[in-house]
Formats: structure tokens, C-alpha cells, sequence
């Protein structure tokens, strides 16, 4: 399984165990709830989001998901053999903006 897709899997149940751990914590009369678990909550998700980018770093050009078409961080999959190759400077992208408007700059 990928690394990426399992600490994704992880973060929800990460969440609700530190949930469980602070509020134990206040019915013991330890500490009080909201005073720690905001700040140890968006921790946890910071870990866990660096932990995710670092996972799909590390997997280089492999998709996060079975059949996503873009890869994170991948160029982009070259064209088989017998496709024509788009010339340089070409553009599927006009150059001048041209959405129908007569010579008064009206709609045609």
C-alpha cells in the first residue's frame, strides 16, 4: 500500500485518540480541555500534512491513488511513438482574445 494512502487513513483515527487522551486527562482533573487540545490538535494535523507531502516526495513519480492521472510532482506522461508532437511556439490557446465582437466592440 502506498505510504501516502495509509497516513491519510491514519489522520481521522489520530484525531479521535487525541481526543480520548485530553478529555481523560481533564476528568482526571489534569489539565483543562480547550487550553490543550486546540493547539495539540492543529499539531497533529501539521504533522500529519507533512507527513503526507513527504510520503509523495518520496514516491516520485507514482500516483497517490491506483489510476489518478496526474501524479504529484510528475511531468507529464510522454506521448506514445506514433502521436504528432506539438510544435514550439504552438498553443491551443489563441493569442488575441477574439470572442465575437464586431468592429464596434459589440457582440456580432
Amino acid at each position: 500500500m502506498n505510504r501516502y494512502i495509509l497516513i491519510r487513513r491514519l489522520r481521522g483515527p489520530a484525531i479521535l485518540l487525541l481526543l480520548g487522551t485530553v478529555l481523560l486527562m481533564h476528568e482526571a482533573g489534569l489539565l483543562d480541555f480547550w487550553s490543550l487540545f486546540v493547539p495539540l490538535l492543529l499539531i497533529l494535523i501539521g504533522v500529519l500534512k507533512l507527513a503526507e507531502r513527504a510520503a509523495l516526495a518520496a514516491a516520485g513519480d507514482e500516483a497517490p491513488y491506483p489510476g489518478s492521472p496526474y501524479p504529484y510532482g510528475a511531468a507529464a506522461t510522454p506521448a506514445p511513438a506514433g502521436a504528432a508532437q506539438p510544435q514550439p511556439g504552438t498553443s491551443i490557446v489563441p493569442a488575441a482574445p477574439d470572442y465575437g465582437k464586431g468592429p464596434e466592440g459589440g457582440q456580432s
